[in-house]
C-alpha cells in the first residue's frame, strides 16, 4: 500500500508540474508581465515578473477514480487547502492574491465546492455549508484545519472566502498532451514528425527549468522568458536552419566503446590522434550520425540536400588535402622522421577542418558538432571513392589495414 501510495503522490507532482506549463502557455497573451513559480508560494503560483509578489496561489489535485473525489464538504482536499491558505498571514486581506484550487474532479451541485466555481458563485452558501461540515465532521486528518476556519473572525472567513475559486473538472493527464499542442497551434513547425519532435522539445525544456524551481536553483520562470523560448524553436524549423535534438549529455560511454576499431577510428589513430581528442571525435560523430537519422526520420533533411552538403565537405578537403601533400618535405628525412612528419601533417589538416566554419548543411545551423561528426563519417566511408582521410598515404595504409583483418580472419577460420 505504502508504494502504491508513493506512486500516486509521484503523480500528482508530475500532474502539478505539467499543468502548470498548459496554464502558462494558454494565459500567455493575457498575462504577458507575469511569471509562475512551482512549489514557492503555493503548489503553483502566478507572480508579478517584477516583485515575485504572488498574484494567483493555486493548489493542484489529481484524482483518477471518482468524478467527484475530493470536494465534498468534509473532504481533506477541501479542508487541507483551506489550512494551508488560513496560515498565510493575508489570510483575511481582500487585496490579498486570488486562491484557487484546481483539480480533475467535479463538484456536486449543492457543495461549498460547487458555490466557489466561478460560473455558479455563491459564497455565502459556501460558508454555510462549510461551517455546518465544521461542526458535523468526526475526521481526525481534517481536525486542525476545521478548528482553524472556526475560530477565524466571521469578517475573515468571508474574505478568505471571497478570494476563493474552485476549477474543477481540469484535463486529465491524457489530456495534456493536447492541450499542449492547442496552446502552441501558433508555433507548430509544418508535418506531423517534426511536430511531434518540437512538442517533445518543449516538454524536456519545461522539465528542466522545473526541475530547477523544485531544486531552489531559480525562483520562477516568466511568460516572456518561455515564449522566447519557443519561439526561437520555431526559428530552427525553417529552410534556413535545423533543431537540434540530440544533446551532449545523450552520449554515453556504451556508444563510445560501440566505435572501438571503426574505420574513422583507424584513420584517426594512422596520424596518432589519441586520448582525449580522440573520445571527442566520437562522440562528434555518435551525435552527427545520430541528429542525422533524425532530421531525415522527420522530413527535417532532404536527402539530396545532405549530398550537396557532404560533396562541399568534400571538396573543402580535396583543396586543403593537396595542399598538405604538396607542402611535405621529406627527402632528406629518415623514414621514422618521415612518418612522424606526416602525422603532424594529418594533425594539423584535421584540426584546421574540424574548426572550419565555411561549408554548414544550412545557413543558420551553426553547431559545430554536426560538421566535425561529418567529416569523421566521411573518413569512415564505405566507398573508398567518397572516402576523405588525413594522413598523407591514407589510401594505401586503409588498404594493408583491410588486408591484414582479412588474412586475420582467414586464419581463424581455417583453426577452426
Amino acid at each position: 500500500m505504502a508504494g502504491h501510495g508513493a506512486a500516486a503522490s509521484a503523480a500528482g507532482y508530475l500532474y502539478q508540474t505539467d499543468w502548470a506549463l498548459v496554464d502558462l502557455l494558454r494565459k500567455a497573451h493575457s498575462r504577458p508581465d507575469h511569471a509562475i513559480t512551482l512549489e514557492l508560494h503555493d503548489d503553483v503560483a502566478w507572480t508579478d515578473v517584477d516583485t515575485n509578489d504572488p498574484l494567483e496561489l493555486l493548489q493542484v489535485k489529481l484524482h483518477m477514480t471518482s468524478a467527484s473525489a475530493g470536494l465534498g464538504d468534509m473532504a481533506p482536499d477541501i479542508w487541507k487547502t483551506l489550512k494551508i491558505w488560513m496560515d498565510r498571514p493575508d489570510v483575511g486581506d481582500l487585496q490579498g492574491p486570488e486562491l484557487s484550487l484546481v483539480t480533475t474532479s467535479i463538484a456536486t451541485e449543492g457543495t461549498a465546492a460547487y458555490a466557489l466555481r466561478p460560473s455558479t458563485r455563491d459564497a455565502e452558501l459556501a460558508l454555510e455549508r462549510l461551517l455546518a461540515a465544521a461542526q458535523e465532521s468526526q475526521a481526525v486528518d481534517t481536525q486542525p484545519s476545521r478548528d482553524a476556519f472556526m475560530g477565524l473572525d466571521p469578517s475573515v472567513r468571508m474574505n478568505l472566502l471571497g478570494r476563493v475559486r474552485v476549477l474543477d473538472g481540469q484535463m486529465p493527464v491524457e489530456d495534456l498532451e493536447t492541450r499542449i499542442r492547442e496552446a502552441l497551434t501558433w508555433g507548430l513547425p509544418p508535418g506531423a514528425q517534426a511536430q511531434d519532435r518540437f512538442v517533445a522539445q518543449v516538454w524536456n525544456y519545461w522539465r528542466s527549468v522545473a526541475v530547477d524551481m523544485l531544486a531552489g536553483r531559480r525562483a520562477s520562470v516568466s511568460v516572456s522568458q518561455v515564449s522566447t523560448w519557443v519561439r526561437e524553436l520555431r526559428d530552427k524549423y525553417t529552410t534556413e536552419n535545423l533543431p537540434t535534438t540530440v544533446p551532449l549529455s545523450s552520449v554515453t560511454e556504451e556508444h563510445i566503446r560501440f566505435y572501438d576499431g571503426a574505420r574513422f577510428v583507424m584513420q584517426l589513430d594512422l596520424i596518432k590522434y589519441a586520448s582525449n581528442a580522440l573520445r571527442t571525435a566520437i562522440i562528434d560523430y555518435h551525435r552527427a550520425v545520430t541528429q542525422e537519422t533524425e532530421w531525415l526520420s522527420d522530413n527535417l533533411l532532404d536527402i539530396q540536400e545532405l549530398r550537396s552538403f557532404e560533396d562541399e565537405l568534400r571538396f573543402e578537403w580535396t583543396r586543403e588535402f593537396e595542399t598538405m601533400v604538396q607542402d611535405l618535405e621529406l627527402d632528406a628525412l629518415s623514414p621514422e622522421d618521415a612518418e612522424d612528419t606526416k602525422q603532424r601533417a594529418g594533425r594539423d589538416l584535421l584540426n584546421y577542418l574540424l574548426k572550419s566554419t565555411a561549408v554548414t548543411v544550412r545557413a543558420h545551423y551553426n553547431e559545430g558538432f554536426y560538421a566535425r561528426g561529418k567529416r569523421h563519417e566521411l573518413a569512415g566511408h564505405d566507398d573508398d571513392t567518397r572516402r576523405i582521410g588525413w594522413h598523407p598515404d591514407f589510401v594505401e595504409r586503409l588498404e594493408a589495414l583491410a588486408t591484414g583483418v582479412s588474412s586475420s580472419e582467414g586464419n581463424a577460420r581455417s583453426a577452426r
